[in-house]
């Protein structure tokens, strides 16, 4: 999670170039989102081809982890080295991992594999949030965050239907084949049409807490995974696994609160929001990616569906998410209120893993439809308003890591969720399985293991291994319902805080109720923030004429936004030319030609062939312009009251930064043309 750095000036680009750096960023986001998914509904042929049943959560588990890891490491390193660089060697790393997975002959170096593609996933994630921070003008940054927002959200839905289709009709080495491809043009497209930008101050990356924390979490789930399977609970490998990962995260605390740019910062947890909604998060996540690697198990197993089949039979639960998310971002934008809907959200996943845990092989379609769009509606309803809520409590100086941390713990969540899904799963099926072979002697293991091979037998024949694996999918659902239940009782802690205009207004935005992850980066978050208020204000008239006035000027509007053009190009180029303005604003030269001539005439700027300089009056002119710009920003931020100096500090940046980029986008150039 990277602190406030000092961007390099963003590059100028032209609309279609913008859409095509948009569009690898999307392509990166795409991959490393699905397959968090994807092998979801593959997991049981997966499992019949390779062995190892006891480890099939950790196909799962494997990926979630190193993306957590990679995450709080790519976007300090993008500071470092450059997004683009990183945002490649992500996608080479991806590549590794998924040719490895696809060629795969053992559990073993599969969840080997899984891990170095979660690698590579997590830092595209974070360079991709980077990338659109550096390269989309603000004013237009909302919509493409939104659009990003419903790409991440699409996954959920492709995931394990895509899975489903490549395991029946192709081989589920094609769930990780098909990554290449596309990561190849991804990698490709990025050479060729990403600029360069790197970060003009040197980032502090805190190794120490980011290896504590992976050793700790890593050393736990090991614990919950192996105990009762590989080794019994008692054993010495268990109690010291669970010791090491309580000495690693005992010191990790420790390193955060001496660290110059810590991880996670402790004192965080001093906010109740954060502490409530971080615990939240992880629920969410413990409940949603569980559910979802559990439930295509389920449907292949105990009713005998396709793969495919089971992809699609699992929509219920993700359009209910989608609906309550959507739904809970609109109200809470619009009265500002939050703490109801983890109240609720977290009730109703309690009563659909209970309904859940009760379906067997006579439930019918409609039933268990019913049953996961509950689950889909508790978790929609309590997943948006987390990061709303703690965006809007925590000092601006932590926004980036507060949001980050969020996310961090949903991440956490899933593959605790999966493991434990996973080893409860395992420790209930061993016992109820050897029962139904002896039941069912006709039945081999090895087909016994296969779905597919499973449900061409007679169901009189496979009738008790059909109910060995219905009784133990429920056992696993009915086990987490208490986890819901202190979710619950959690989410009566959560304090009701009045929102403020930007949180607001980014509770509303329907792409933001995806949950898509956000950019670690304080100063872009709270860039972002301050833009949404502006992008709303604007909506309402912005005071263009009034900010002239403010400042004192004589020039028109289409005036200041020549000179404003001026001094970005200077800045970002080096120099400024009328065609290279007018290249950058998709308009011939000949359109915007007049303006300057005017501002010449006015012994604003000086014309030297091709090139476009400012007089001293020009500067002078577009200072007073930019501070008023900026104090006029200010008056529209009472609600945020900033007293702490490091906060206010960081406010003045933001606002320093966003008044120059308005007064640079201060009039599209059809306008300037009217004028």
């Amino acid at each position: 999670m990277t602190s406030a750095t000092a961007p390099a000036a963003s590059p100028s680009l032209s609309r279609g170039g913008v859409n095509v750096v948009f569009a690898t960023v999307v392509l990166g986001m795409l991959m490393a989102a699905l397959d968090q998914t994807i092998v979801s509904t593959a997991l049981p042929t997966i499992v019949a081809d390779l062995g190892g049943a006891g480890h099939m959560a950790w196909v799962v588990t494997a990926y979630l982890v190193t993306e957590a890891i990679a995450t709080a490491l790519a976007g300090k390193f993008g500071d470092l080295f450059g997004r683009k660089l990183v945002f490649q060697l992500s996608g080479a790393i991806f590549i590794l991992g998924s040719v490895i997975a696809g060629m795969a002959h053992g559990m073993t170096l599969l969840i080997v594999a899984r891990g170095i593609q979660g690698v590579g996933a997590g830092g595209l994630m974070v360079t991709s949030m980077a990338l659109i921070a550096d390269v989309i003008p603000l004013r237009e940054r909302g919509k493409y965050q939104g659009a990003l927002g419903a790409v991440f959200g699409l996954t959920t839905v492709l995931g394990p239907t895509l899975g489903g289709l490549f395991t029946d009709h192709l081989s589920w080495r094609w769930c990780f084949y098909v990554n290449v491809p596309l990561a190849i043009v991804m990698i490709v497209m990025a050479a060729k049409f990403i600029p360069r930008v790197r970060a003009a101050t040197k980032p502090v990356v805190d190794y120490l807490g980011i290896a504590l924390v992976s050793i700790g979490v890593t050393c736990l789930i090991l614990g919950l995974e192996w105990g009762g399977q590989e080794y019994a609970w008692g054993s010495g490998m268990i109690l010291g696994l669970f010791a090491g990962a309580a000495a690693a995260l005992a010191a990790f605390v420790a390193v955060e609160f001496r660290a110059e740019e810590p991880m996670l910062p402790m004192h965080l947890f001093r906010s109740n929001v954060f502490t409530v909604c971080s615990v939240l998060s992880f629920i969410v996540g413990f409940a949603m990616l569980g559910a979802m690697t559990f439930l295509p198990a389920f449907l292949q197993y105990v009713m005998g569906v396709s793969a495919t089949a089971s992809g699609v039979q699992t929509l219920p639960l993700v359009v209910g998410l989608f609906a309550t998310s959507i739904f809970s971002g609109i109200v809470v934008g619009r009265t500002g209120k939050y703490k109801i809907f983890p109240i609720l959200g977290t009730a109703i996943m309690a009563v659909g893993l209970y309904l859940m845990s009760t379906m067997d092989e006579y439930t019918g379609f409609w039933e268990q439809s019913t049953y996961m769009m509950i689950l889909g509606l508790g978790i929609g309803l309590t997943m948006q308003v987390l990061t709303i809520a703690v965006q809007n409590t925590v000092p601006y100086a932590d926004l980036g890591t507060a949001t980050s941390g969020v996310t961090f713990f949903r991440t956490i969540g899933s593959a605790f969720g999966t493991t434990i899904f996973g080893t409860l799963y395992t420790n209930q099926l061993t016992p109820n399985m050897a029962t139904a072979l002896e039941e069912a002697k006709v039945v081999p293991p090895q087909v016994a293991s296969n779905p597919e091979a499973l449900w061409s037998l007679p169901f009189t024949e496979i009738a008790p291994i059909v109910h060995a694996y219905a009784e133990s999918i429920g056992y696993v659902f009915r086990w987490v319902v208490p986890v819901a239940v202190i979710g619950f009782g959690v989410a009566w802690l959560l304090k009701q805080v009045p929102l403020r205009d930007s949180v607001r207004a980014e509770a509303s935005d329907v792409g933001g109720g995806f949950s898509v992850p956000d950019s670690p980066d304080r100063l872009v978050q709270l860039e972002n923030a301050v833009g949404r208020v502006i992008r709303k204000l604007r909506d309402n008239a912005l005071p263009d004429p009034e900010i002239l006035a403010a400042a004192g000027s004589s020039l028109s509007r289409g005036e200041a936004w020549a000179l404003g053009q001026i001094r970005i190009h200077e800045r970002v180029r080096g120099a400024a030319t009328v065609s290279e303005i007018a290249r950058t604003h998709w308009v011939p030269p000949e359109v915007i030609a007049p303006v300057y001539e005017r501002a010449e005439r006015a012994g604003l700027l000086e014309i030297d062939g091709e090139r476009i300089t400012l007089t001293a009056a020009g500067h002078a002119e577009s200072d007073r312009i930019r501070a008023a710009w900026r104090n006029w920003l200010d008056t529209q931020l009472d609600d945020w009251d900033l007293t702490d100096p490091e906060d206010r500090a960081l406010l003045d940046k933001a606002l320093d930064n966003i008044a120059a980029k308005l007064l640079d986008e201060a009039e599209r150039p059809e306008i300037v043309a009217a004028r």
